[in-house]
């Protein structure tokens, strides 16, 4: 059956909506970029509601109530298998994940007659009965009586598993950890003899993918102690995972998911592009180009931007496996970046915040190409340049790892340069670092803890008094009530004099940090008291936490105390306001493909992260600075509204990629009062701000730098603190215009001079050091040459000589002595010259120079015709010149 883009969108809102219907709450998904510090992805649909299965209260910010049953589609990323994506039918780096959850709720008979009514009713999948089989653990007898007496499965449909196929996490039971764990029960579907292999009979069986898994529920019931003991839970939980990818490919009867409306659109462009057709499992390349490109769009989209390490080295690293995948295809310009387009036809509409990104994505993705695909080419002279330095005829499997790890470099490609100089590659040692790498990354799999445990204090307030009220958007004072005092793990009844804490009020008017703009602090009176404010943050269950340090009385729970925020918070909403002004300027000046990747809001400074793929030039950075400028002076209106998401949407407001945002958000606009369909600004924002653009005052640009590759940081001073720059600015430069015996504005054209006086020394120095080289070398002849394993050379000992002088005295000496080899050293520089002829018979300057310096308790190296090294001891050259003869005769022997 064929399947439309539109057919799978309804798929997966059906999900979601049968288990509305069961009184669930559909939650959005948890960006990939993961909270948690055990993960460097989302990796599942529990992995955000971790709190909720050890008994936290399941109260979400921005929903009303307590909700211990939750519905998701969650973005996932996982890269344990890396291998095996585009070579099998299932394995994917990024996927969807659709899951109901129950925290103390219901359990295994609800989970698995849910689960066998989504899939075989004609109300909702319609899949025949007869196709399904299902696995349990192997004495999960109460598992089997729900199944087969309250779902009606036959008993010769289910089949019995042991830990490491039908528990969670597997082998848990003998190996560990401890902790929170369960049996599970699977749901697979019979695709048909067409799919499968003659060994097949059944889940889990023989080699083929007739029978696939598409539902896993796991049944958290045990809490697995020292010894394999399992002590039953307190409380019991219900976690499972439809694989949306595959549960497409079954509702299509496609081979697999890139046969699907999925990756078909990216495929067949790619196919276009290379003029090669795509062929299922044998199209290697047009399946892990596919997969890998949708998974680093949306991993960028969520702010996971291209690193050299954690979670960015990721997405570079899959970046690059499709950028040479690409390359075997025969495509030598950049072109991932195009493929964007593809994958935000297929997943655009369940995602909007794609299209929202597209320009900042592409442009992105274009930059780290361009760089791996010079990175390619370049590739091919570095291992000819580690071949040309091999001591023997394998080259280390660690060193071919470390080529594709860090260089993105092939093994094959490798072993082919390898082979046409009769060296092998060591594959066991490359296997070896390889397993390493990957058990390094599968922390971004889930392999790290599976739950942190804590007491639920945050929850049972909120439970108890909900969200705090926020009334710091007109109000900078307020009378209000201490809701509950918590120190570091637990409620207080009080804190004295000089303690610290963290109070709950309601309301406040202190804003707690988020959106880049820092929380604010202040002060707490009371009758007989007072405490400082030193910050504010805001939980999970949105309550706003300010922490606190009594300065005199004691504050107790259920006391009124008046509420004052630092008058600091001003300087901190100019800068705010200001961000917005800067971005809107950013993407005015550079394109529409900036997009904001980060920020810090303070009142003495603005920090602002924004894609752009090179940097910013002076005159760029003028017209962004005097553009600012001219909103500031224009004195435009700054007003927000509460509004619906699409609504927000349609009228272009800019949104904080990787944000998690509800179904009504705040907007704020700049300028609406000089043409309401042409303002400066319109952004998603929580934070606080100035009421006209004229409070600012102005706006500085202090530094603009790189943070990763196509991420840009632009710092910049508003309000007071422009002022007080200018000032300083304004001093320092008088006392260097005094010191320099000119007038300020006169300044540019002394230090021009100066330079010139500077480099026209350095000139004459460098002329001096070449003079005094030649003339410590003059005189050597064909007749003073020494022999050595049939090489001729010379050596020489020279005063104050640089380095950069010693190659030319080098050069210089070659050509004059007709050696093959001649070695100078000053110092502790060492320089050696190899000649044509030298080099033709097995000379090295990078392996003679380098045996010559740990003589000398040094080290160095370079290519074949010239090197250079540099030693600890000087007093020792003339020692390793000694060993020269017996160098080369090695050389010749070898």
């Amino acid at each position: 059956m064929e399947t439309t883009e539109l057919d799978i969108d309804k798929l997966r809102r059906k999900y979601l909506e049968f288990f509305e219907a069961k009184t669930h709450l559909a939650y959005p998904s948890a960006s990939l970029k993961s909270d948690d510090p055990t993960l460097m992805f989302t990796s599942a649909g529990m992995v955000q509601f971790k709190p909720y299965f050890l008994g936290a209260t399941p109260k979400f910010a921005g929903y009303q109530g307590v909700w211990h049953r939750v519905t998701t589609a969650q973005k996932c990323l996982r890269i344990n298998d890396i291998e095996n994506v585009g070579r099998t039918l299932r394995h994917h780096s990024f996927f969807e994940m659709l899951g109901n959850f129950s925290f103390g709720d219901y359990f295994k008979r609800e989970a698995s007659a849910w689960a066998w009514e989504f899939m075989t009713s004609n109300e909702w999948l319609g899949l025949d009965p007869e196709r399904l089989y299902v696995t349990i653990y192997t004495d999960d007898d109460e598992a089997f009586e729900v199944w087969t007496e309250h779902v009606g499965v036959p008993a010769d449909r289910i089949s019995r598993w042991g830990e490491d196929e039908n528990f969670w996490p597997a082998n848990a039971v003998t190996e560990g950890p401890n902790g929170p764990c369960g049996p599970c029960s699977e749901i697979f579907y019979d695709r048909g003899p067409e799919f499968g292999t003659p060994d097949e009979t059944g889940p889990n069986t023989g080699s083929g993918d007739r029978f696939v898994e598409v539902w896993n529920l796991v049944f958290t019931q045990f809490d697995r102690q020292e010894g394999g003991v399992l002590e039953p839970l307190p409380q019991q939980n219900i976690d499972t995972g439809l694989g949306f990818e595959r549960l497409v490919a079954v509702m299509t009867g496609a081979e697999d998911a890139y046969s699907t409306p999925l990756f078909l659109p990216t495929i067949e462009r790619v196919a276009e592009l290379t003029a090669k057709a795509y062929q299922g499992t044998q199209s290697v390349s047009h399946r892990v180009i596919a997969d890998h490109v949708r998974a680093i769009t949306f991993a960028i989209t969520d702010g996971v931007m291209p690193a050299n390490d954690g979670a960015g080295y990721v997405v570079k690293m899959l970046l690059r496996r499709a950028s040479r995948h690409a390359w075997l295809l025969g495509l030598r310009e950049p072109v991932l970046h195009a493929l964007v387009d593809q994958v935000i036809t297929a997943m655009g509409s369940a995602y909007p915040e794609l299209i929202d990104g597209r320009e900042r994505v592409k442009g992105i993705i274009r930059t780290e190409e361009e760089q791996f695909l010079r990175t390619l080419e370049a590739g091919i002279q570095r291992v000819a340049g580690l071949l040309d330095e091999l001591e023997g005829r394998e080259l280390s499997g660690r060193v071919a790892f470390d080529l594709w790890q860090t260089y993105g470099f092939p093994l094959d490609l490798t072993q082919e340069m390898a082979a046409e100089r009769g060296i092998s590659v060591d594959s066991a040692g490359y296997e070896a670092a390889r397993e390493e790498a990957r058990a390094i990354s599968r922390g971004s799999g889930g392999g790290g803890p599976h739950f942190i445990s804590g007491k639920d204090m945050l929850g049972n307030i909120a439970d108890q008094h909900g969200e705090t009220t926020f009334c710091g958007y007109t109000e900078r004072e307020a009378d209000a009530e201490v809701l509950a005092l918590i120190g570091d793990d637990e409620l207080l009844s009080e804190l004295t004099e000089q303690q610290t804490g963290r109070v709950v009020l309601d309301p406040t008017p202190y804003y707690p940090e988020g959106g880049g703009q820092i929380g604010d602090s202040g002060k707490l009176e009371w009758q007989g008291g007072g405490a400082l404010v030193t910050d504010t943050t805001r939980s999970p269950q949105g309550l706003t936490l300010h922490q606190v340090k009594v300065l005199r009385g004691t504050l107790l729970p259920g006391q009124r105390v008046r509420a004052v925020v630092d008058p600091s918070r001003s300087e901190t909403e100019k800068h705010h306001t200001a961000t917005h002004l800067l971005h809107a300027a950013l993407r005015s000046v550079l394109g529409s493909h900036v997009a904001q990747a980060g920020s810090l809001v303070a009142p003495d400074r603005l920090r602002f992260d924004f894609s752009h793929p090179a940097a910013l030039r002076h005159e760029e950075i003028e017209a962004i600075e005097g553009l600012v400028n001219r909103w500031i002076q224009a004195d435009f209106t700054v007003s927000w509204q509460v509004v619906g998401i699409a609504e927000a949407r349609a009228k272009g407001a800019m949104m904080l990629f990787g944000e998690k945002y509800g179904d009504d958000v705040r907007m704020v606009t700049v300028g609406e009062d000089r043409d309401p369909r042409e303002s400066v600004s319109i952004e998603l924002c929580g934070g606080t701000h100035v009421g006209r653009t004229g409070e600012i005052g102005s706006l500085l640009i202090v530094s603009e730098e790189a943070v990763s590759a196509g991420v840009r940081r632009v710092e910049a001073l508003a309000g007071t603190a422009a002022i007080d720059y200018v000032q300083k600015l304004r001093g320092s430069t008088s006392a260097l215009a005094y010191q320099l015996g000119v007038k300020p504005d006169e300044l540019s054209e002394r230090i021009g001079k100066l330079q010139t006086d500077l480099k026209s020394a350095q000139r004459d120095i460098s002329t001096l050091r070449d003079r005094l080289a030649a003339a410590q070398t003059t005189g050597a002849t064909p007749s003073e040459l020494r022999e050595a394993g049939g090489f001729s050379f010379t050596t020489a000992l020279l005063d104050g000589i640089d380095a950069g002088a010693l190659r030319k005295a080098a050069d210089n000496l070659l050509q004059q002595s007709q050696a093959d080899l001649v070695v100078l050293g000053s110092g502790t520089l060492l320089v050696a010259k190899v000649g044509p002829s030298g080099q033709a018979r097995g000379a090295h300057a990078g392996t003679i120079i380098r045996e010559l310096a740990k003589r000398a308790g040094g080290g160095g190296g370079g290519r074949p015709d010239m090197a250079q090294a540099g030693v600890k001891d000087p007093n020792k050259l003339q020692e390793a010149f000694s060993a020269l003869p017996e160098i080369l005769t090695e050389v010749s022997a070898s």
